[in-house]
């Protein structure tokens, strides 16, 4: 599958998408000499024409200057007018204070952009008065207003409210702070890694940063970096007033991109195809003794594109339609019925590396059990009601990675409730079988989908790639990340399941699976320096 991965050093934090005359770049955090994250960061470079296979190049950005002798960390790419691609990152000085820096490309007639000069000017965005060192940074990629000048948000907090803070330019290299930040919230510690980007109230094409008006909302995406989560808000942005108001009140209930191992995400509009692509930074559940070991640590989530639910409530994701490129093998069947405490094989694929869909049916939901209002955390529900656990309907879904006698199992499942009247669909990703391993992070993790079951089918998507199992419910509505070591179901020992160990029957409607080919990652290859 594709993944931009380190064969040796450590890869963490938001990857910098950006694409420009025909090629897919993607910066990103890394330390060259170990596995494990230091105090001297560089930002890598893969390119690629499919957002599948990818070359690494040279270094793009490394800390040799008073203003980020101490590390290159997070920042974002902007395409100024004329077709100039700009990069602002956050650089750690000479004094350990984050300060925002910008660099260009050396030579635009170099289709891959692989050389970059620093401005001799920088900083351009100091550190604001009243602020800690250690707390601003990863400024966003820029939008263009009526007023002609550029904004950016930079992520910081003070006394624990974390803030996005507002600049604007008119140069590129001016930049001044507005009085009053884009958004902040009490108790909610340091912003990082923000992202603000518009999405279209009625489509599923992407929309470039600058685009403003009645036909699009905003979402506001910050990386809480005391839980590691990213969370985003949808609302509506006025540049006349400079104002963000969310259509809802942020809190830790607020919407996840995704509710496992996902951090640091970032998202860039793609112009080929126009539609938002997002990706994220997925990290290690193993220790550091064993990134050590191996070397290594640190990946990029698939690609997914993004857009604004038809209830405008919330964001779609899907993986990317090249990953169709890779398909082969498939299977498919309708129809089939799972009775309770079943379990049915899909065969005829590689089942360490597939894309699953598969859809459910079921009748009789007012048999469904009643919702324990006094739990409505869905992620310790999860934990609490396993893959093992029978129930009314549910679980059922599929096990991915399982060897031959399910001892080890990573389980991606459903359960239906009753509530008030209406229907509750929990989503959970359950790990606690995932590995005979111990010392691994086995988290259950869980979300609710916005779904009526009664008037839909329950669907699920899963891309299955050795370790890590990407999961997308409901049509995309939400969205769950394992990342997991199994020790007998690998390569041609994993086996795939779906199940049913409710109580009820259930009705796989259509399922559809492939084995997915394996895409050149971090393969050089002999590169021209002229232009296309």
């Amino acid at each position: 599958m594709s993944r931009v991965l380190t064969n040796d050093g450590s890869m963490n934090m938001h990857p910098g998408p950006m694409y420009y005359n025909g090629v897919y770049h993607l910066f990103f955090q890394y330390n060259p000499f170990g596995p494990l994250f230091s105090n001297q960061i560089y930002w890598a470079h893969s390119v690629s024409h499919d957002l599948i296979n990818w070359t690494p190049l040279d270094l793009a950005i490394a800390p040799t200057e008073p203003f980020d002798i101490n590390s290159c960390w997070s920042g974002s790419a902007t395409i100024l007018p004329g077709n100039k691609p700009v990069i602002l990152y956050t650089g750690i000085n000479s004094d350990n204070q984050q300060v925002q820096n910008l660099a260009i490309p050396k030579n635009l007639s170099d289709p891959y952009l692989r050389e970059w000069v620093k401005y001799t000017g920088n900083p351009v965005v100091k550190l604001p008065d009243g602020i800690q060192p250690d707390d601003f940074r990863d400024p966003t990629t820029a939008w263009l207003t009526d007023d002609g000048k550029w904004r950016i948000i930079v992520g910081s907090q003070k006394d624990k409210t974390g803030i996005a803070f507002l600049y604007q330019s008119e140069d590129f290299i001016n930049w001044t702070k507005y009085d009053s930040p884009l958004l902040k919230v009490e108790g909610t510690g340091i912003w990082e890694c923000p992202d603000f980007f518009p999405v279209w109230v009625d489509s599923m094409n992407g929309v470039d940063t600058s685009v403003l008006g009645p036909k699009v909302r905003h979402v506001l995406k910050v990386g809480l970096f005391d839980y590691a989560r990213d969370y985003y808000m949808i609302g509506n942005y006025s540049p006349a007033k400079e104002n963000y108001v969310p259509q809802s009140e942020f809190t830790l209930g607020t919407l996840r991109y995704d509710y496992g191992k996902y951090y640091a995400s970032k998202s860039f509009f793609d112009p080929v195809k126009n539609r938002r692509i997002l990706m994220a930074w997925v990290n290690e559940s193993d220790s550091e003794a064993d990134d050590i070991a191996k070397g290594w640590s640190g990946l990029h989530s698939f690609p997914r594109s993004l857009w604004l639910d038809q209830n405008q409530k919330q964001l779609i994701q899907w993986p990317i339609e090249e990953i169709e490129l890779l398909h082969e093998n498939e299977v498919s069947f309708e129809d089939k019925k799972l009775e309770a405490g079943s379990t049915q094989e899909i065969e005829g694929i590689t089942a360490s590396q597939a894309d699953v869909k598969i859809s459910f049916k079921l009748t009789n939901l007012e048999e469904a059990e009643e919702l324990d209002h006094s739990v409505v955390d869905p992620q310790l529900i999860c934990s609490a009601k396993d893959a093992s656990t029978k129930g009314k309907f549910g679980p059922f879904g599929l096990l991915a990675l399982a060897s031959s006698d399910l001892t080890e199992q990573t389980a991606i499942f459903f359960r239906i409730y009753k509530s008030s009247e209406r229907y509750v669909v929990l989503m959970c990703s359950d790990q606690s079988r995932s590995s005979t391993r111990n010392g691994l992070d086995k988290t259950t993790y869980g979300a609710f989908v916005d779904i009526d079951p009664k008037q839909e089918e329950i669907s699920l998507r899963t891309l299955v790639d050795h370790s890590i199992v990407e999961s997308f419910g409901g049509g995309g509505k939400t969205c769950i990340t394992s990342r997991v070591y199994p020790t007998f179901a690998i390569g041609d020992d994993a086996h795939l399941f779906a199940f049913n160990n409710g109580t009820e029957s259930v009705v796989i409607s259509k399922l559809s699976a492939w084995s997915v080919k394996k895409a050149r990652i971090n393969i050089e290859e002999t590169i021209s320096c002229t232009s296309h």
